[in-house]
């Protein structure tokens, strides 16, 4: 077997205006990575460390294809850094990391390729904690832990967060339709979902609850047409979901789908929705905002999972998810206030957040 395993960190925080990869993680403020191949398992993993000033890095893992390992890393970079900003939005007492692996067209031995993942991590010696994310669930999770004990999200631990995930959007829902729409409730208020995976299934029945009017999108037809059956939700083609005259847009799939191509098309009055990384560039934020479009920043709101993680099923983690009501509406405010789009405002928070926190440290 030949394996390349990562034995120091591989530090991006050197300028390099020749190399992409250098010049990305340049923007993000620097970010380590740690590779891992193992061609028996197919295994081409990838754990990003960007933060870890308010404890360990704690981060999912995400399991899918991707177009190439340039589109793999960049993907971890920007996701680790959004776990940063997260969890200091949230006044969490973890760092910011993320776990890529790069699914190979057939996965022979689903246990096994875990495993194998369980020992990257833990070669790490604690410096990145995982826990579950897009293509990856429980019983993956307790897969990983026969290697390492820096897992959560397990059967035995907290289990799946997706609930509170989407419990946390749907907060950040009823407090944008409150600041934006001036309305107090949700009732026959249009909702587009991209996106019917554990937490976008889960904020449609909540949604439906609350009286909403659904439409619903996934490459599954199976789940949209349970969405149509269970909660009488209208599906919508994947081409045109983003396009929908709609109150709210909730992006619950996959990172960059606010981007050139689909600015103009958006008719929503509010995008608020759990998907990473929505806006494919910093700038498609600005253009949300001079169109009167308000976007909650996806960290904000996603925050629930993390949440979960931290204080499991209990009183502690619905108050915290509760307070992303004031949470999005107070950065409404102040991006009124000061004339300025609110992931502007969101991020700057977060990093003062980060600053305010004393010297970078890693809790082993």
């Amino acid at each position: 077997m030949h394996t390349v395993r990562s034995s120091k960190i591989v530090s991006f925080t050197e300028s390099s205006a020749t190399n992409s990869i250098f010049g990305q993680a340049d923007g993000l403020g620097g970010v380590d990575l740690h590779f891992r191949s193992d061609p028996r398992l197919g295994l081409r993993a990838i754990i990003a460390i960007h933060n870890t000033r308010l404890g360990r890095a704690l981060g999912g893992t995400r399991c899918r294809r991707y177009l190439s390992e340039i589109q793999a890393i960049d993907d971890v970079m920007r996701l680790a850094q959004g776990m940063s900003y997260k969890s200091a939005f949230a006044s969490l007492p973890y760092g910011g990391g993320k776990a890529v692996l790069i699914r190979p067209e057939t996965l022979a031995d689903r246990e096994a390729y875990f495993e194998g993942f369980g020992e990257f991590v833990d070669s790490l010696n604690g410096h990145f904690v995982t826990a579950v994310d897009v293509g990856t669930d429980v019983s993956d999770m307790d897969v990983i832990a026969r290697k390492t004990e820096f897992v959560m999200s397990t059967s035995a631990n907290s289990g799946d967060p997706s609930l509170h995930t989407a419990q946390g959007v749907l907060n950040g829902i009823l407090a944008a339709v409150y600041v934006r729409l001036k309305r107090h409730d949700l009732e026959s208020v249009s909702v587009a979902i991209q996106g019917l995976g554990k937490v976008g299934l889960s904020l449609a029945r909540l949604l439906h609850k609350r009286g909403a009017n659904l439409l619903v999108n996934d490459l599954d037809r199976n789940l949209m047409q349970r969405c149509v059956d269970e909660f009488g939700a209208t599906p919508v083609a994947t081409n045109e979901i983003i396009t929908k005259n709609c109150d709210v847009l909730a992006p619950c799939a996959l990172g960059g789908i606010i981007d050139n191509r689909s600015l103009t098309s958006i008719r929503a009055k509010i995008i608020c929705g759990s998907a990473n990384n929505q806006l494919a560039q910093e700038q498609h934020g600005d253009w949300l905002f001079s169109k009167n479009i308000y976007y909650v920043p996806d960290y904000v709101v996603n925050a629930g999972g993390l949440i979960h993680l931290c204080f499991g099923s209990s009183t502690e983690t619905e108050k915290r998810i509760a307070a992303i009501y004031d949470s999005v509406a107070d950065l409404f405010e102040r991006s009124q206030a000061c004339h300025r789009p609110s992931h502007r405002i969101a991020n700057e928070l977060a990093e003062q957040r980060l600053s305010n926190s004393g010297s970078a440290h890693v809790t082993a």
